[in-house]
């Protein structure tokens, strides 16, 4: 097998994203019906809560998107290969979309019920710095120049952004915080003690948020290899004048 052939063969098939669109969409609509009219008003925080079906199925998604930028960064490192560091870069900028959508979502959410937008919590502050690490790699990828080099640069920073991760996930047990912990996946179970809609809902939720990174990680992915190939075709023409 030839090295194209190889490539290819590790490619996603370039229609794939038409067959994500129509099964993305009818997910995130189910979701939302969902998450409004078919879980029940929680008793305690009341309407605000459902915000709870979008924020914690974009905080998952986050953590899928910086592991697999993590893992290609790894591959990158070790292969030298372009196409991981292809789908490094996807997965980063995809990943930073939803981090956003975890800070935005949490303010809002947490403005009702702890009667302030913003508190430096182990939590909140960890994940602030994880966006903070990824704004910087995108931006160490658009002005930091074409190359190796760069990429190289990209793959330790999105190795130490993953980092955090752990730090994220275990804050809220290392230290006092006012972000409340784990509610559907507890320690020896999964959903014990959540009413059978609400984890359906949030089920829903989590299915539809990764049906749709993994359309616009497609699309992105699909970006980035035509904008590389441009690049290198003006390259070439520019070395033939």
């Amino acid at each position: 097998m030839t090295a194209r052939a190889t490539e290819s063969a590790s490619q996603p098939p370039a229609d794939a994203w038409r067959v994500l669109v129509p099964v993305a969409a009818v997910a995130m609509l189910a979701a939302l019906w969902a998450s409004l009219f078919y879980a029940p008003t929680e008793r305690v925080m009341g309407d605000v809560q459902r915000i709870f079906y979008f924020h914690v199925p974009a905080a998952l998604t986050m953590y899928v998107a910086y592991g697999l930028v993590f893992l290609a960064s790894l591959m990158y490192l070790w292969k030298r290969q372009e196409r991981w560091d292809e789908l490094a870069t996807a997965a980063a900028e995809v990943g930073t979309v939803f981090a956003t959508i975890v800070l935005i979502t949490g303010p809002i959410w947490g403005k009702p019920v702890w009667g302030t937008w913003w508190v430096w919590d182990g939590r909140l502050t960890s994940t602030l710095v994880l966006w903070l690490i990824f704004v910087a790699y995108l931006m160490l990828r658009s002005y930091g120049g074409d190359g190796q080099q760069v990429a190289r640069y990209c793959a330790v920073l999105g190795i130490i952004g993953f980092v955090d991760l752990p730090i994220i996930h275990y804050s809220v047990t290392w230290w006092r915080t006012l972000h409340p912990g784990a509610v559907i996946m507890t320690e020896g179970s999964i959903g014990q003690g959540v009413e059978s809609s609400m984890l359906i809902t949030i089920v829903l939720g989590v299915v539809a948020t990764f049906l749709l990174f993994a359309l616009m990680l497609t699309l992105r992915l699909r970006l980035e290899r035509l904008q590389r190939r441009a690049i290198a075709a003006h390259e070439r023409v520019r070395e033939q004048r």
